[in-house]
């Protein structure tokens, strides 16, 4: 079965999220995620703000930027919401985007070399192992977590390029797409993720999140045409979905049938109605999905 979720847009002011998040809980959307854009909101003060205003939806943030955070900080973070909300946190970390990285003076040399660190460390954080490290970026003497989550829990990460998608099937137990993807790309990035799996012997499942561009309502051809064409991907064919909640149902399905085991609609930037939107995708499209 597909999970459907939406995303709540840090172009939206940070006093909103409590409209959106609540709106979210009481229409049985399955997931709601956030994002850690520079300047815009922070991602885990976000997605504890959301997870407590809520009682059953879970709250994914993806992603946080590696080079932004040191990883014993990251771990005790997720941590604390793990614990707190049991099995409704679901946290990823990336890259960043390597402008905004260079921004704040925390661009590294090696991004690569940074998320690998970073995974295999928070991951060894998470379940429990106290770690020495000293790696080109991840450096941990004598560490563990006092309150570790109690059971196992997912790392996800962001990916885009060949090597970064081979990178989350060794280390990473899942994968975050962006909204540039359509579905034969999700099709080749599975098929990169196996291969980092194979190579790292892992075994089980791989989760695939996999956002989708959407625009519903008035005017919404021309809304998802324009913020394509400012993101540069105006001539990228299947990207986005505009229309009612059956072309939209549509759209997921053939991610889903491609590979994605979440898809996440993810409204334009200019989308009028944060909490329409959000009804719209668990009370209409949601049915239209096996």
């Amino acid at each position: 079965m597909t999970v459907l979720g939406a995303v709540f847009r840090p172009q939206l002011p940070p006093e909103r999220l409590r409209s959106v998040a609540r709106l979210a809980d009481a229409s049985g959307l399955e997931e709601l995620w956030l994002w850690e854009d520079c300047f815009l909101e922070g991602g885990i003060s976000t997605a504890a703000a959301a997870l407590a205003w809520t009682e059953r939806v879970r709250v994914g943030v993806g992603l946080l930027p590696v080079p932004l955070r040191n990883v014993a900080v990251t771990a005790m973070e997720a941590a604390a919401l793990h614990r707190m909300f049991p099995g409704r946190a679901i946290l990823g970390v990336g890259h960043g985007v390597q402008d905004w990285m260079g921004q704040v003076g925390a661009r590294a040399g090696s991004p690569l070399t940074l998320l690998r660190e970073h995974l295999e460390a928070l991951r060894g954080l998470l379940n429990g192992q106290r770690l020495t490290v000293d790696g080109r970026y991840v450096k941990l003497h004598d560490v563990a977590l006092d309150w570790p989550p109690d059971g196992a829990v997912e790392v996800l990460a962001g990916g885009t390029g060949p090597r970064t998608l081979r990178l989350t099937g060794e280390a990473a137990d899942g994968t975050i797409l962006t909204a540039a993807t359509p579905p034969d790309g999700v099709r080749e990035a599975r098929r990169l993720i196996e291969e980092g799996r194979r190579t790292a012997g892992r075994t089980g499942t791989h989760k695939v999140v996999v956002y989708l561009l959407t625009a519903t309502g008035a005017g919404a051809a021309d809304r998802l045409r324009a913020e394509l064409v400012a993101e540069g991907m105006g001539s990228v064919p299947g990207l986005g979905v505009a229309g009612d909640a059956a072309a939209v149902a549509e759209a997921v399905q053939r991610l889903a049938d491609a590979g994605a085991d979440t898809v996440v609609l993810q409204p334009t930037g200019d989308e009028p109605d944060p909490e329409g939107f959000v009804r719209f995708t668990a009370e209409e499209v949601r049915p239209l999905l096996p």
